[in-house]
């Protein structure tokens, strides 16, 4: 339904320079508009954040037609903190360990055509800068704030996968949810009640073997064929956190108990998760937000926004568009 809505708003974009008095629009602006830009954003404590970022700063022609609902729809009236030009929803992609913004390609892609999309490296991650101290869920989701405020992305929906769920549960018991419209919750969890012995295993293999650690673990998030050539740059990508930093976030992920601040969420929630043997986790963890909903995806990875980019990108729009 959502990809009809699209296909509607493509061709009443097309047909707005044939009617009488309509201004002209220039095609190879609208395409310019939606080119992936690169910039930072210096933390607090020195720390630069790269991020990636595309679509429009304002609601574009195609977003207008596809999503009709008011642009003020989604903020508290009278919130003047939120500039008009801010106040159709952004989209932040946060993406889990050691793994670089761009592993969210395809929705950036897919979702600038109609909406702004940042998606960032996290402290040690991608092309943001290695001299970090602090690798904590706290210190991470201080950087996805930093980036929400210096970018002006509110109000904004929070997509975090994996690592990336706990930073964002982080954000919500630092924050609260005044700058967001929705979260969505891909494959991850805001605690655990144990950690399993296997994390071990990848603290050590960490220490012995790096490069067979990270080219184990890429591959591994996948279930459907990806080319090797992807598989080897995800890798390279992986290597560029620092050992140091990939250990004490991954550490640290499994230390942070964020679950209490679940309950403080009060706006649109979506979990997306992998059928696997943490759905009974996935499931009090929905029962612990307010009005959640889950999707699971049967046969996919842990990546599962990659295996079946198709379905993933269909579920979040259709969670975008009922927002209100």
């Amino acid at each position: 339904m959502r990809t009809i809505l699209r296909r509607i708003g493509l061709i009443a974009f097309a047909v707005i320079p044939m009617i009488p008095g309509a201004a002209t629009v220039n095609a190879a602006a609208v395409r310019d508009g939606n080119a992936v830009k690169s910039g930072f954003v210096t933390t607090s404590d020195g720390v630069k954040i790269h991020y990636l970022e595309a679509g429009h700063t304002k609601v574009g022609m195609r977003g207008a037609v596809a999503n009709p609902a008011p642009r003020d729809a989604i903020v508290t009236k009278g919130d003047a903190s939120l500039e008009p030009s801010h106040r159709f929803p952004s989209i932040l992609f946060v993406p889990g360990w050691t793994m670089p913004g761009w592993i969210w390609e395809k929705q950036v892609d897919y979702f600038s055509d109609d909406w702004r999309v940042v998606a960032m490296d996290p402290r040690s991650q991608g092309d943001s800068s290695k001299n970090a101290t602090d690798f904590t869920p706290a210190a991470r989701a201080r950087d996805i704030k930093a980036v929400i405020d210096h970018l002006k992305l509110a109000p904004v929906i929070i997509v975090g996968w994996s690592m990336g769920v706990t930073d964002i549960a982080s954000y919500v018991n630092q924050f609260g949810t005044r700058s967001i419209a929705g979260i969505v919750f891909v494959d991850g969890l805001a605690g655990y009640d144990q950690v399993p012995s296997w994390t071990q295993g990848i603290v050590e293999s960490l220490k012995t073997d790096r490069q067979k650690q990270a080219a184990d673990f890429v591959r591994g998030m996948f279930r459907k064929p990806q080319s090797e050539d992807y598989l080897a740059k995800l890798t390279k990508a992986s290597l560029e956190t620092p050992t140091n930093a990939a250990i004490e976030s991954f550490t640290g992920l499994w230390a942070a108990d964020n679950r209490p601040a679940l309950a403080k969420i009060n706006k649109p929630t979506l979990m997306i998760v992998a059928r696997n043997s943490f759905l009974p986790n996935y499931e009090n963890m929905q029962k612990a937000i307010p009005g959640a909903r889950m999707e699971i995806f049967e046969g996919d990875g842990h990546a599962l926004f990659v295996d079946d980019s198709d379905r993933f990108n269909g579920v979040l729009e259709d969670f975008i568009f009922d927002l209100d």
